[in-house]
């Protein structure tokens, strides 16, 4: 997937802008593919991963110090909204923020998993009329439900423990709640829960074998690793999967316009990818970005 040379980055000084992620088990990927979209069009920006005990402190540290943006995965998603100063619509619609950013001081929440969940869901050609299963009730999992619903599934169970949490998301999208899993699976089989993340869930499966033998189509919200043991399953019984990595990817792209006020073409997009996630997701890119036109 050719690219233009990249252009001439600025060296780090004064007037470099830096963004961020805040993770409960941050990774190298986002910083690979936001710091390879800065070299490709020579912007001043730099981006690194941090973890934290302390929440409210780390945003106010966004603050203070001028921090551009900020990625919130899980755990953050939802106890980050009260320091905010604004919620905008992408993320007060579903109570969850997985973007911040800063404009002189003023922090805003935004969501930009919903948005790339319903562009790939549409991209990958998965049908609505499949019911499906999924595992999860924080806010990642309120993106997803939401896409799903929005991309015209009408027939799912949400699986939770967490029985408030689950019922809650359930209802308001109009789903089937269930504290473990039925005796049998579904067509479609979501998981947004850290089975299979990197770290002490990474021999996971958020399926029984049986399960992923009868579904049509496998996925997984973990972008840690991108090919997690269900993706592997889901592959080796020749289903259409869909990995984590792709909707990391989308996602940090509107991320990324929303810090520099630039989209970058396929090109850059798919380059960058393949150098966060490897030529398998850099390939899954470029067709999809190719396929909105862009």
């Amino acid at each position: 997937m050719p690219t233009k040379p990249p252009i001439a980055k600025p060296p780090i000084g004064r007037d470099t802008q830096l963004c961020m992620s805040l993770s409960g088990r941050p990774g190298n990927a986002g910083s690979r593919l936001h710091n390879r979209l800065y070299e490709l069009l020579g912007l001043d920006y730099v981006y690194k991963s941090f973890t934290t005990r302390d929440l409210a402190a780390a945003i106010g540290g966004i603050r203070a110090l001028g921090i551009r943006g900020c990625a919130i995965s899980m755990p953050f998603k939802e106890d980050v909204i009260p320091l905010l100063d604004t919620i905008e619509a992408s993320a007060a619609a579903i109570d969850s923020v997985n973007t911040i950013v800063n404009d002189d001081g003023v922090l805003s929440g935004h969501n930009t998993d919903y948005t790339a969940v319903r562009d790939l869901v549409a991209a990958r050609g998965l049908d609505p009329a499949m019911p499906f299963l999924l595992r999860g009730s924080g806010g990642m999992a309120k993106a997803v439900t939401a896409a799903l619903r929005d991309s015209g599934f009408a027939h799912g169970t949400i699986i939770a423990r967490n029985a408030q949490a689950g019922q809650a998301l359930a209802a308001q999208y109009g789903y089937e709640w269930r504290a473990d899993l039925p005796e049998t699976g579904a067509a479609l089989l979501v998981n947004v829960t850290p089975l299979g993340m990197e770290g002490a869930d990474a021999e996971a499966l958020a399926y029984p074998p049986d399960f992923i033998a009868d579904c049509r189509a496998a996925f997984d919200v973990v972008a840690q690793p991108a090919r997690t043991p269900f993706i592997r399953a889901a592959e080796a019984a020749g289903k259409t999967a869909i990995s984590g990595a792709e909707v990391i990817v989308l996602q940090a792209v509107e991320q990324f316009v929303l810090y520099t006020g630039i989209r970058p073409d396929a090109a850059a997009i798919a380059d960058a990818a393949s150098f966060a996630h490897g030529p398998q997701v850099g390939e899954l890119m470029s067709a999809i970005m190719q396929g909105k036109g862009q």
